[in-house]
């Protein structure tokens, strides 16, 4: 990889970042429904590559084992990204 190539990634590693964190504090803030977030995972690289857990952990009230506990019960993967869920699992 060229120093050109890596920065590259970098920057692009760094944007993908940001818009995560951006994303996450519209759940935290209200601002977004995880619906309507969940629902735009397929189309949208940032969602989609997002961890169902990390989603569920922005939304106020729900932590760790709240989150852990929805995810057991709805049979997810605590580890599955929000574009590997089908609609089932995405209606849970």
């Amino acid at each position: 990889m060229t120093p050109e190539q890596r920065q590259e990634a970098l920057a692009k590693a760094a944007e993908a970042r940001k818009a995560r964190s951006e994303l996450l504090a519209s759940i935290k803030d209200g601002s977004e429904s995880i619906e309507k977030v969940l629902n735009r995972a397929k189309d949208d690289k940032t969602v989609g590559k997002t961890k169902v857990t990390q989603l569920l952990k922005a939304v106020p009230g729900l932590g760790a084992v709240k989150v852990a506990a929805l995810l057991e019960q709805a049979g997810i993967d605590p580890d599955r990204r929000a574009a590997g869920l089908g609609d089932r699992q995405r209606e849970a």
